[in-house]
C-alpha cells in the first residue's frame, strides 16, 4: 500500500520511526513532500535511508510572498535527484491568505514551469480556489495529482482530464459525504490515497497526529463507498500510485 503524500519532516515523531511504523502496518511506499528547500533537503534525506520512501519537492503556496519564492533554481537542482518523483506541492490558497493571489499564481506558473522542463507530475494544492486551478493546470500536459482532494466541484474536470484524484483522512470525517460521493466517481485507475501526516488523522484516530500507517484507515471508508473490497483498493491505489510518480 502507499501513502501518496505525507509531510514526514513535520511530525513529531523522528521520521524514521514513522516509516518504521507504517511498514508494520503493510504500508511498503510512502512519497514524502517538501514544502521549501530546507524541507525538501530534509524529504530526500529520508528518501535516500530508506527503500520504498519518495520524495516531492515544491516551495508551499504560503510560502509566495516570502524570499523562499524565488529560490526556483536551488528547487530545481533538488528535483534532479534520483529520488525526487514530483514536483510540488503547490498551487493556490484562498483559505490562508499568506500571499495575494498574483503572488501565489506566479509560483504555481513556476511549478508547473519546471515539471514540464523536467517531465515529472505536478501534486496540487488546492483550496477553494477551483476556478483559478483548473484555469492554471488547462495548458499544463503532464501528470497531475490532486493531493487531499476537497473540491467536489472539480470531480467532472478530473475524470474529463484523467488527472490522479487523491483522497486524504478528511474524507472518512461523518460530514465529509460529498468527498466521499466524490471518491465513488473516480475512475479506478485514477484513485489515490494519503495521509497528510501529520495532519488530518482519518475518524478512527482523529484527534492525533497522524502517520502513514493510518493510511489503511482511509483505504476501508473508500472501499466501502465504493462498494469494494479494502484489500483490492489498497492494491489497486497501490498500482496507481507507482504509475502516477513513474515508480517500478
Amino acid at each position: 500500500m502507499t501513502d501518496a503524500h505525507a509531510h514526514l519532516d513535520a511530525c513529531d515523531e523522528p521520521p524514521d520511526t514513522l516509516v518504521e511504523h507504517a511498514r508494520d502496518a503493510g504500508i511498503t511506499r510512502i512519497v514524502t513532500i517538501g514544502t521549501g528547500i530546507e524541507s525538501s533537503s530534509a524529504a530526500l534525506d529520508v528518501a535516500d535511508r530508506h527503500p520504498g520512501v519518495y520524495a516531492a519537492l515544491g516551495i508551499h503556496p504560503h510560502q509566495a510572498a516570502e524570499p523562499e519564492a524565488g529560490r526556483i533554481d536551488e528547487l530545481r537542482e533538488l528535483l534532479r535527484h534520483p529520488k525526487a518523483v514530483a514536483v510540488g506541492e503547490t498551487g493556490l490558497d484562498t483559505v490562508r491568505r499568506f500571499a495575494t493571489r498574483e503572488q501565489q499564481r506566479r509560483l504555481f506558473d513556476a511549478h508547473l514551469a519546471l515539471a514540464h522542463e523536467l517531465q515529472l507530475p505536478v501534486v496540487i494544492h488546492n483550496r477553494e480556489a477551483d476556478d483559478d486551478t483548473a484555469a492554471a493546470l488547462s495548458s499544463f500536459g503532464g501528470t497531475v495529482i490532486l493531493h487531499c482532494f476537497s473540491s467536489p466541484g472539480l470531480v467532472t474536470l478530473a475524470v474529463e482530464q484523467g488527472y490522479y484524484v487523491s483522497f486524504a483522512g478528511n474524507a472518512t470525517y461523518p460530514s465529509a459525504a460529498s468527498l466521499r460521493d466524490a471518491a465513488a466517481r473516480i475512475a479506478a485507475d485514477r484513485i489515490l490515497v494519503e495521509t497528510d501526516s501529520p495532519y488530518l488523522a482519518p475518524q478512527p484516530v482523529r484527534g492525533r497526529p497522524n502517520e502513514p500507517a493510518n493510511v489503511v484507515h482511509t483505504v476501508r471508508v473508500l472501499a466501502e463507498t465504493r462498494g469494494e473490497d479494502p484489500a483490492e483498493l489498497g492494491a489497486r491505489t497501490h498500482a496507481n500510485a507507482a504509475a502516477a510518480f513513474g515508480l517500478a
